[in-house]
């Protein structure tokens, strides 16, 4: 039979299996930061099946959510994409600025090499377990360069219909059932897998290709935005370290916002000041102190965040809190509930 593998923590004590699965990804995958809510007893299953140039990996797991940090990617060299089926639950996917909602019967790829994030849940109708068929891609097994590959990073495929449902079934079958494939045909059985895997990734890149440039213009702009406001509190959101996360020139976007009649760093400033606005006025914010709010929303330096804010509202922070507090309290007393019953 085709080389074989089985990893199930049901033969460990519960203790030891959230621990004993973390290392088996860090081994056999890209590595990850994972967190459950069933650490506690993590009930995991992974069985591994070789072809030749590629691995493919049949998981099913507890609902989880995963990252691979900068961090871990300075730390730890990979060099192959990640092709993933979703076969029970749904998830999130994530990378190189696009996000995406995965459903029962769909693909995500992702690079490896590059920080990810990654949810999966149980299907919603009160199953324990998700459950993925994952095939490691080596750079250079496939006819499209990782740069070339990038348009794709965190996409969603179908696998239903089309190219995506043979590649589908061609994985599926084979993990169902490797017992009935020879080691000796395992080299052959892998690379048919690239060359399904190959025109399905090439069928996507060429609708990609084939969009009005304005409507990719607002895909990317769409892409940058929402990173932004996920990392608004981050000290370190640059126009550089957005480029780079984008894989585009600092140059480009910055003309990508100046079709917006905007500047990057105005987007930024506009969207953490819309976010300190909003916990000055909240009223069980109260007791937080402004320079804490200012520094929850990316401005490190008080006398900046005082001078920008003034800028923008002719008020101080605090004196834009006090009279925004001092309305509410107003408009909420009950002097200022008006009796809407007869008057005599």
């Amino acid at each position: 039979m085709v080389h074989r593998t089985v990893i199930d923590t049901e033969h460990l004590p519960p203790a030891e299996r959230f621990g004993m699965w973390l290392d088996l990804v860090a081994r056999t995958s890209a590595p990850l930061r994972i967190r459950s809510d069933h650490q506690h007893d993590f009930r995991a299953r992974a069985e591994f099946v070789e072809l030749g140039p590629i691995r493919l990996v049949r998981y099913r797991y507890p609902s989880l959510e995963a990252v691979r940090t900068a961090q871990l990617v300075r730390r730890t060299e990979v060099d192959f994409h990640l092709l993933a089926l979703t076969t029970s639950g749904t998830g999130v996917a994530g990378q190189a600025g696009r996000e995406s909602q995965l459903g029962t019967g769909e693909f995500t790829f992702y690079d490896g090499s590059r920080p990810h994030e990654v949810s999966h849940l149980g299907d919603g109708n009160g199953a324990e377990h998700a459950a993925s068929i994952v095939a490691l891609i080596p750079y250079g097994s496939i006819p499209l360069t990782p740069d070339r590959l990038t348009p794709l990073l965190a996409g969603r495929m179908s696998a239903s219909e089309g190219i995506g449902a043979l590649v589908a079934q061609y994985l599926t079958r084979i993990t169902s059932y490797p017992e009935q494939y020879q080691q000796a045909d395992a080299e052959r059985l892998g690379g048919v897998a690239l060359d399904l895997i190959s025109t399905m990734l090439g069928r996507y890149l060429v609708a990609e290709d084939e969009m009005p440039r304005e409507v990719r213009r607002q895909a990317l702009l769409a892409q940058v935005r929402a990173y932004v406001q996920r990392r608004l509190g981050d000290t370190g959101l640059t126009p550089a370290t957005i480029a780079e996360a984008h894989h585009i020139s600092v140059r480009s976007l910055h003309r990508l916002f100046e079709e917006e009649q905007t500047t990057v760093a105005s987007y930024i400033r506009e969207l953490r000041l819309a976010r300190c606005r909003r916990d000055l006025t909240d009223p069980a914010l109260a007791h937080r102190p402004v320079q804490a709010v200012a520094a929850r929303w990316g401005f490190r330096d008080k006398a900046h965040f005082s001078r920008a804010f003034r800028a923008a509202h002719q008020l101080t922070p605090q004196a834009y809190r006090t009279l925004h507090l001092q309305q509410a309290r107003i408009v909420n007393s009950p002097a200022s509930v008006v009796n809407s019953g007869p008057t005599y």
